[in-house]
């Protein structure tokens, strides 16, 4: 069996996600996606969205199609977890045959300073996302790409908090969310 993992904020969830996650849940070498919405990125200092919330929304998207797992493991830790943890956890679940981890383009230039880089290049053939305006090359990792050129990021949708960008089958609930996360600030 062959897996792949596409982790990431999901804060929120975009039609660029829907889209990344479809593609890839069409692609023939891979047997299961597993979408891991992060408790908190490594990178980041806030969410807006609660990752109890951010979960739930992935989850009523995808419950129904059995080759995609929305995992709660990240946000069951309630910290900031690196992706060598994450890939090490399905690794020792599963016994795959070959890991995919699936990475925007945007993080190609400051891959190297993720945790345990080296590991984690060993453990898994990454799949790079292209996004407008990033360049995908890299002498550090081979990859595989996918081309989908979304001008899309869920910090510019909190920032205006744009809804037309929000898979319709999930919009209600994201704003009912925003909304009573524009409450607490």
């Amino acid at each position: 069996m062959n897996i792949a993992i596409f982790g990431g904020s999901f804060d929120p969830v975009h039609i660029g996600h829907e889209m990344i996650i479809n593609k890839l849940s069409h692609l023939s070498y891979i047997n299961k996606l597993i979408v891991v919405p992060t408790y908190l990125n490594p990178f980041k200092k806030k969410y807006l969205i609660d990752p109890e919330d951010r979960f739930k929304i992935l989850d009523h998207m995808y419950r129904k199609n059995k080759n995609i797992l929305i995992s709660d493991f990240e946000i069951n830790r309630n910290e900031s977890t690196p992706s060598i943890i994450t890939v090490e956890h399905f690794k020792s679940l599963y016994n795959p045959k070959k890991i995919y981890l699936v990475i925007g383009s945007d993080n190609l230039r400051t891959l190297h300073l993720w945790d345990n880089f080296e590991k984690l290049n060993k453990l898994v053939e990454f799949i790079v996302v292209n996004r407008d305006g990033y360049e995908v090359k890299n002498d550090i990792i081979q990859f595989k790409t996918i081309n989908m050129n979304i001008n899309i990021s869920s910090s510019s949708l909190r920032d205006k908090l744009d809804i037309k960008y929000i898979p319709k089958k999930i919009q209600k609930k994201v704003t009912d969310i925003w909304n009573k996360e524009l409450k607490k600030l």
